[in-house]
This record gives C-alpha cells, sequence and structure tokens, in this order.
C-alpha cells in the first residue's frame, strides 16, 4: 500500500466555477472542496472502486462526523461527501490518509480511475486486470508531470467484456487475453497493441504525452485537442518506441455499452460468489453503508468494489449464504434485482443542495417511481446532466415550464416532450419511455 499521508494538511480551499484551463481546474477533491448550496462537497477518489472494508468505516466515519451522514457514489465509482463545513478540509484530509485513501496530496485529484467491476469474479473477461490498477495507481502517484493531469482525465482498465471501455476514458487499456493489451486514446479505432506486462506504463507514457499538447490548446480532455486525436496518438506511438516498448498500431472496433453489472448473485468458476447491489439514487446513508461493510467485513473477501453505474459489489460471499445476505442487504433497503423500481434510475443532487438545479429531482424522481424499464432512467435538474449515464438511456431535465424527456442513444437525442403535469402524469410518460 502507498504511504499514508501526514496529518500536517491545511484547510483547503473552496473551489470556485472555474471551466476553461487557464483559469484552473474546479474538479473538487479531499483537498480542494467545492461550494454548493448545501454545504462544502469532498470528492474521494476510489481508484477502480476498490476499498477495503475499514477504508469504507473511514468514509462513514466522515459522512456522519463532517457531513450530511450520506454518501454518495459517482459515475466513475468515487464517493462524495456532502454538507460539509468549510474548514473541514485539515480533519478529512487526516482521515483519509491514515487509512490509505489519500497517498499523495499531489495527485488527490487525478486519480481517477474505471475498472470492469466483475474482473476475476465471474469468468467472462480475457484477464485479470486488477494487477493494472495497483501498478498504475502507483505509477501515477510517482509521476510529477502527471500531477498535472486534470479532475477530469479518466483512465479505463476493461477486462475485455467491454463495460468500461465504452465510458469514454481518454486512456483506456483492454485485455486481449492473458499476454496482451490494446491501448487506446479517446473514442478512436485506433489503438496499440502491445504485451500485458507492459501496459499500466503505457497508459502513464500516453497520459504524459497528452500533457505535452494539453496548455496551449486549452485542453483538459484529449477530445479537447482542436487537432482530434489522431496526431496525439502518433506522439504516444512514438514516445512509448522511445522508452523501449515493444508496440504495434492496430484498429479495433468501440465497445458498445452493456450496461453495468446485473443485480443480484454473481457466480463464477470459484467456491464463492459476488453479491451485486444498486444503491437507490447512487446514495446511501451511513447505516447503509455500514451495513455494507460488516457484510463485506464478515461474510465476504474484506472488500468492496464500487461501480460507475452506482452499485456495489461484494466479492467472496459463500455461495450457500448469498441468498439470505441478499435478502437481508435488500431489507435494509438496498436494490438487490431488475424488479426494484429504482433499478437503472439516477439523479443528479438537484435542489437545495446545487444552486443550478430547478427542481428537487431526487424528491420529484421518488414521487414519480414506478415499474421497471429496459432503458436506464436520469433525471436532471438542470441541463448541465451532470453525472449522466452513457450510451443508450432516458433523459428527464426540470426545465421552467416542467420536465422534458427524451431518448438518448450515444450522441443522438430525440425529440424532448414537456410533461408539465403532476408526478403521476411524469411516471406515466418516463415509463412509456423506457419500454
Amino acid at each position: 500500500m502507498l504511504a499514508a499521508m501526514p496529518p500536517s494538511v491545511p484547510s483547503p480551499p473552496l473551489s470556485g466555477d472555474e471551466s476553461a484551463r487557464g483559469r484552473g481546474d474546479a474538479c473538487p477533491g479531499t483537498l480542494r472542496l467545492h461550494r454548493a448550496d448545501d454545504g462544502a462537497l469532498a470528492r474521494v477518489r476510489i481508484p477502480g472502486g476498490v476499498l477495503s472494508a475499514g477504508q469504507a468505516d473511514v468514509l462513514r466515519d466522515a459522512a456522519e462526523r463532517l457531513g450530511d451522514g450520506e454518501l454518495h457514489l459517482t459515475s466513475r465509482g468515487n464517493v462524495q461527501v456532502r454538507g460539509l463545513p468549510a474548514h473541514c478540509g485539515g480533519e478529512l484530509a487526516y482521515l483519509l490518509g491514515e487509512s490509505g485513501l489519500l497517498p499523495s496530496e499531489r495527485h488527490e485529484r487525478v486519480r481517477n480511475v474505471v475498472a470492469s467491476p466483475l474482473a476475476g469474479l465471474d469468468g467472462r473477461g480475457e484477464a485479470d486486470i486488477r494487477p493494472w490498477l495497483s501498478a498504475l495507481d502507483e505509477l501515477v502517484c510517482a509521476s510529477d508531470r502527471a500531477a498535472a493531469l486534470s479532475g477530469r482525465f479518466l483512465f479505463a482498465l476493461d477486462d475485455g467484456r467491454g463495460d468500461v471501455g465504452a465510458l469514454g476514458g481518454d486512456v483506456t487499456l483492454t485485455a486481449r487475453d492473458a499476454d496482451e493489451a490494446l491501448l487506446r486514446i479517446g473514442p478512436s479505432h485506433d489503438a496499440v497493441l502491445m504485451t500485458a506486462a507492459q501496459a499500466p506504463r503505457a497508459a502513464l507514457i500516453a497520459a504524459e504525452t497528452f500533457l505535452e499538447q494539453a496548455p496551449d490548446a486549452g485542453a483538459w480532455r484529449v477530445t479537447d485537442l482542436p487537432g482530434g486525436i489522431g496526431p496525439l496518438l502518433d506522439a504516444v506511438l512514438h514516445r512509448l518506441r522511445q522508452a523501449g516498448l515493444q508496440v504495434t498500431r492496430t484498429t479495433a472496433p468501440l465497445p458498445q455499452d452493456p450496461g453495468g453489472p446485473a443485480l443480484g448473485v454473481v457466480s463464477g468458476p470459484h467456491r464463492t460468489a459476488a453479491l451485486s447491489l444498486g444503491l437507490p439514487l447512487g446514495s446511501v446513508s451511513a447505516p447503509q453503508w455500514q451495513t455494507l461493510a460488516d457484510t463485506a467485513r464478515h461474510h465476504g473477501s474484506g472488500e468492496l468494489r464500487l461501480t460507475p453505474w452506482r452499485g456495489v459489489i461484494l466479492p467472496g460471499v459463500e455461495r450457500t449464504a448469498a441468498a439470505q445476505l441478499l435478502e437481508e442487504l435488500g431489507a435494509a433497503g438496498l436494490i438487490t434485482g431488475p424488479d426494484s423500481p429504482w433499478t437503472g434510475v439516477g439523479a443528479c443532487i438537484g435542489r437545495p443542495g446545487c444552486a443550478k438545479a430547478l427542481d428537487d429531482v431526487r424528491a420529484t424522481a421518488k414521487a414519480a417511481s414506478g415499474p421497471g424499464g429496459a432503458l436506464p432512467v436520469y433525471w436532471s435538474g438542470c441541463e448541465r446532466r451532470c453525472g449522466h449515464p452513457h450510451g443508450e438511456w432516458i433523459d428527464v431535465v426540470a426545465t421552467p415550464d416542467g420536465h422534458q424527456i427524451s431518448r438518448v442513444r450515444g450522441e443522438k437525442r430525440d425529440t424532448p416532450a414537456t410533461v408539465p403535469g403532476s408526478p403521476g402524469a411524469l411516471a406515466a410518460a418516463v415509463a412509456a419511455a423506457r419500454g
């Protein structure tokens, strides 16, 4: 484990609302809190979503003692704590540093890594990419240059099933088999083939190469580069060969987003199983979070894996106990199967937490809840659509005239229909759109 951060961290400033590279990176972290209408917000990076039960306890303690008592998952498998006092940053940083959740002050906002959450559990991936995860995180935290990445830059580690590879990573590693890997820059069919052992180092070199072009172009992410991705890929290939890596340029189809892991008991080639759970609207109370941590500690492997679909995987559960544990977690208010009205439903924080929101979309979503559907649905308090899913989904956006509902397919969006009526009318319109 990387060394914990020393307990001498000053309380950090609150971030404003900057968006251009020239005005600074406004993405919140744990050393730079974000000002919201419900208090300060901290975003704790959890590379690959992997937590120990003890680290989960620390996050719960922070939410109870310093925040609003809830933990909120993001679309990158990170954790947000809201409702914080403006000057609690030093205490929060100490808690996280002591538990290994804050291994580097300079890199705490750039440790953005999503990874296939079922890697090594269900036998479906081409290879177990967990060694990539720990290696890449250590390489990033040891790189002075990588500290200049923005809080928006994303690494994706896909075990070959095509799940996180479809989430729009800036640098994506995909397992071809146990010995080979593909590196992709942004949403390009062009890729670089290499040995699996070289993959984490290649991902870091790709990110550092991007940084050579980013400041002059005002780019936070690879898709912001005005010259497109092609010149960057050429430069990355050159840097990889300079570093002595044996790489070959190739092409590969882009993965189609299959959505997150199915909810319920996950079986595989092992003696044990895993539990796949959803969090209603991506948030849980401190007692619910404690239930998850205790289940992992006493009945599983002691590990929790947070997913980019705002769910939690608990590996290492005895097969004979899995069904009973799933029932108990369902009784605690967690989503355990496709029949829940909350399956596939997400929302931004809305009012009163966000000043830009036009509606308390979480309350509206609860009032308009109905049977599940084939597509995920996401409720947004304004047109920014913070935290929305990828792929195909039903978009519900609050407007001054009601809520606009449309179906999104990648970059294409159907003509929205405005529903100004009651929760019942909203529920009917959303159910019809989900199919």
